[in-house]
């Protein structure tokens, strides 16, 4: 209190001793006021800082006359965010809603801010689930024919379509995609009836997963097209790409009115030819013929009962004409060279019940050409002699001459190195004869 005292009575000396100075002019009377206030006020600044509790019980209080609102006095926390000009009702400003680090006005919502992934602190792993997507680009006219071509050739070998249509998922072949079907039905052209029969299947499996009925005619459409330069490796290409257009509608892969499209219109030949065969063959009735065996049964996929029919018509047909080409020819469209030891049994039981030097002759010569093109392997070969070998016994009580025959014909095999030295010597020889009797007294019988 002494402190203050003395400020204000030196703030009043200093006034007074201004007022009795009358050579001053009004502007430098002025100026001289305003610092004698600005002093002032600095020394009550730092009175109040250095004991505020005694500042705050010395302030008048707010009804008392005297009392100045824009004295400094009337501060009571230099933090305050109320106007100091004295005006407003000493809310904060804009309802606390301005400024950095404020809450916002009250009842203000927020709505959900997107991360930016270019914010210093952004997380990628604190946004949820995290979707890596695989761009593949799309395969040019090129890349297609040489990604699409061994899809195939694996397919003709293990004929499981479910592989061939997740590989194809993962190839972008774009607007490209019928050039697959095309490709396929040229591969299968040149192959085995077995392989066009898996092609069959394979395009009516595709349809409304990978292929549509659009993409399937425009690739038949091409194939048409091409089919003057597919006949020069497969001069039956017509009569086959007809059997295809017809299974492929008996099996809803192709539009029913794909053959009404080309009525009229097509002036190649052979594009006429193999859009007849495909006519032909959906005007037959059911009972006549199935269209879902157009192609056969390949291979393994037929009934052994068959496939022994087969062999035996097969060695029938070559006894009676003796052409080695066409009963090649015969066994490899079978196509079950893991059966082929049935062959050699079957013919090695022929030539027992002939009892003749000529299917002797004949039989070895085909066993021969067999054995020389690879056709028959040396494993098929020792397992047919085997189960004749095994059999002979029984075979004994149909041919008794069965033991001489089968001596004879494994020797000139072995003399035309159709069997090895050890398949030979494993032949069975002729049972024991019996020349004395117990019950006849040491009698040698005649």
């Amino acid at each position: 209190m002494i402190k203050e005292q003395g400020a204000d009575e030196g703030l009043y000396d200093d006034l007074n001793e201004a007022e009795a100075n009358g050579n001053w002019t009004p502007q430098e009377k002025a100026l001289h006021e305003a610092r004698l206030k600005a002093k002032a006020k600095r020394r009550l600044r730092k009175s109040s800082s250095r004991d505020s509790t005694r500042d705050s019980l010395s302030e008048p209080l707010s009804g008392e006359p005297g009392t100045d609102p824009h004295s400094p006095k009337g501060k009571t926390h230099s933090n305050d965010r109320k106007s100091r000009t004295g005006k407003g009702r000493g809310l904060p400003k804009k309802g606390g809603a301005g400024g950095k680090g404020v809450w916002g006005a009250a009842g203000m919502v927020y709505e959900m801010e997107e991360p930016d992934s270019k914010d210093p602190n952004y997380d990628e792993s604190a946004q949820g689930d995290t979707i890596y997507a695989t761009v593949v680009p799309e395969l040019e006219e090129g890349e297609l024919e040489k990604a699409v071509n061994p899809i195939v050739q694996e397919y003709f070998e293990h004929g499981d379509t479910r592989e061939v249509e997740m590989l194809l998922k993962e190839l972008n072949l774009g607007p490209r995609k019928y050039e697959f079907s095309s490709l396929a039905l040229s591969l299968s052209l040149e192959g085995k009836a077995s392989h066009r029969e898996l092609t069959s299947r394979l395009l009516s499996d595709l349809i409304g997963k990978v292929l549509t009925e659009s993409d399937m005619a425009r690739a038949f459409h091409k194939t048409l097209q091409e089919l003057p330069d597919l006949i020069l490796d497969t001069p039956e290409a017509p009569q086959m790409l007809g059997q295809f257009i017809a299974r492929a509608i008996a099996d809803h892969a192709l539009p029913m009115n794909f053959l009404n499209r080309y009525k009229g219109k097509v002036d190649c030949d052979h594009a006429r030819a193999a859009l007849d065969r495909a006519s032909v063959l959906l005007s037959m009735k059911r009972e006549m013929v199935r269209l879902d065996n157009v192609w056969g049964v390949g291979g393994g996929q037929r009934p052994v009962k068959h496939l022994i029919k087969e062999m035996n018509l097969l060695l029938k047909e070559y006894l009676v004409s003796g052409e080695l080409s066409e009963a090649e020819h015969c066994l490899r469209d079978l196509e079950v060279p893991h059966f082929h030891h049935e062959l050699v049994y079957e013919a090695i039981v022929m030539v027992l019940e002939s009892n003749g030097e000529t299917a002797i002759q004949m039989m070895v010569k085909l066993l021969q050409a067999f054995w020389k093109s690879g056709l028959i392997t040396l494993d098929q070969m020792n397992r047919g002699f085997q189960r004749v070998y095994d059999e002979l016994p029984e075979i004994c009580l149909d041919v008794p001459l069965a033991h001489s025959i089968m001596e004879a014909f494994v020797d000139v095999c072995y003399q035309e190195a159709v069997i090895t030295a050890q398949l030979r010597d494993a032949c069975p020889s002729r049972g024991r004869k019996r020349f004395v009797s117990e019950g006849d007294g040491g009698i040698v019988k005649n």
